[in-house]
């Protein structure tokens, strides 16, 4: 039998980054708090720190975006050197062979 996830609204993740900037930023102390993991809650402060937690004040759906844009360039990048890299040693094996 499987848990049901719990979702928690974006009032709620805004209230618990608050009370984590009020403990001083510690992070567990929040999380035995208010009755939730903390990694869940971590998870929550990392996002608050890059701007991307809908519902805090430094949230900006454009960042999300960017951001977003900048993880898929990335990936595009790291596949195009691979492939380079690739043809490079092919290339190299069929002078070799010619030779």
């Amino acid at each position: 039998m499987s848990k049901k996830p719990k979702f928690y609204t974006a009032e709620f993740k805004a209230e618990a980054i608050k009370q984590i900037e009020e403990n001083k930023g510690n992070v567990s102390e929040t999380a035995r708090q208010l009755g939730i993991s903390m990694q869940t809650l971590s998870n929550w402060y990392s996002k608050a720190k890059s701007g991307t937690l809908v519902g805090t004040q430094q949230y900006s759906p454009e960042l999300a975006a960017l951001l977003e844009e900048n993880k898929k360039l990335k990936q595009q990048l790291k596949t195009a050197e691979l492939e380079r890299e690739f043809l490079k040693k092919a290339v190299a094996y069929f002078a070799k062979e010619s030779q």
